[in-house]
């Protein structure tokens, strides 16, 4: 099996043979890819200024000076004194510079837009699912900006909420299916029979992807249940967790309970210190074999202050 690195190359080096990317005349203009770079940034607003241009293209101050110099050699860009600031230079796109940032942006949708046409919907569904998921785990990384939604279930959450559980425990704790169909019957019976007042199940988005879940079930009418925890790995650190339990534990609270009850394994270390925070305490615990493995299942409960 191929490393993540190597995959990940060789998927790169594909994607720049299809698209053409290092072609001398990138998507059959007269313009290689930096050079479409540029006017595809000057074509998002009217005015730039220089320095922030090269912050939001990442490039090195001589080579970017390169580039507009030989963009404003074919009158594609205007290059003028910041009126704000007459140290500091703007950048424009000239009316032949627009013309052509127009044909760079309709041969690259042309482009792409042809590549998907080929696809059935199901493979465009996935693929929109592997792009935003790509976008999380590597994109993302770099940015220190994340935006974290908390939602109710949608179409299509409850099959996604037992599938990962399926594959995230069996990847990190080699379980068996015994576990997914576990998962599969409390989704399936909180999905047929639950009160909408005292039960509701949520979803974590990170960045606009499922990022994980939690579901609250009443165990009776004054205890209620956190049940079904799951973050995906790479959300974690992002404070998903703490967020699906806050919120878990808030409904709960104004739905009347009591108190609030779940049940957990001894292994997941940082799933037990969310719990711990929000003061849940440790009521039982036993040793089991479950789901191909020997475990030691946990009992925690947190008791509601009347208000």
């Amino acid at each position: 099996m191929n490393s993540p690195i190597e995959n990940l190359r060789r998927f790169n080096r594909r994607w720049t043979e299809i698209m053409g990317l290092l072609d001398d005349q990138f998507l059959g203009t007269k313009h290689s890819l930096p050079e479409a770079r540029v006017l595809y940034e000057l074509g998002q607003k009217p005015t730039w200024e220089r320095m922030e241009l090269r912050q939001q293209l990442s490039l090195d101050d001589s080579y970017l000076t390169r580039l507009l110099d030989r963009l404003a050699a074919k009158r594609l860009i205007r290059i003028s004194p910041s009126k704000i600031d007459g140290r500091r230079k703007t950048v424009q796109l000239t009316s032949k510079g627009k013309e052509n940032f127009k044909e760079l942006d309709t041969s690259s949708s042309e482009k792409i837009g042809h590549l998907i046409e080929q696809l059935t919907p199901s493979d465009k569904r996935a693929l929109d699912d592997a792009i935003a998921v790509l976008n999380n785990i590597i994109v993302s990384k770099s940015s220190d900006e994340k935006k974290l939604v908390i939602r109710k279930l949608q179409s299509g959450d409850l099959g996604w909420v037992v599938k990962r559980h399926g594959e995230i425990y069996s990847d990190e704790f080699n379980w068996n299916m015994d576990f997914e169909g576990l998962v599969a019957k409390i989704v399936s019976d909180y999905y047929a029979d639950h009160d909408e007042k005292r039960e509701c199940a949520w979803i974590a988005e990170l960045n606009g992807v499922q990022a994980g879940c939690i579901f609250c079930c009443a165990k009776d009418s004054e205890v209620a249940q956190l049940r079904i925890l799951l973050v995906e790995p790479w959300a974690r650190g992002h404070g998903v967790g703490s967020k699906l339990v806050d919120t878990c534990v808030n409904f709960a609270k104004q739905a009347g309970y009591s108190s609030m009850v779940l049940w957990t394994i001894d292994i997941l270390q940082s799933a037990r210190k969310i719990y711990q925070n929000y003061g849940f305490v440790l009521s039982e615990e036993e040793e089991h074999f479950s789901f191909g493995q020997n475990l030691v299942g946990q009992n925690w409960t947190l008791v509601f202050e009347a208000e």
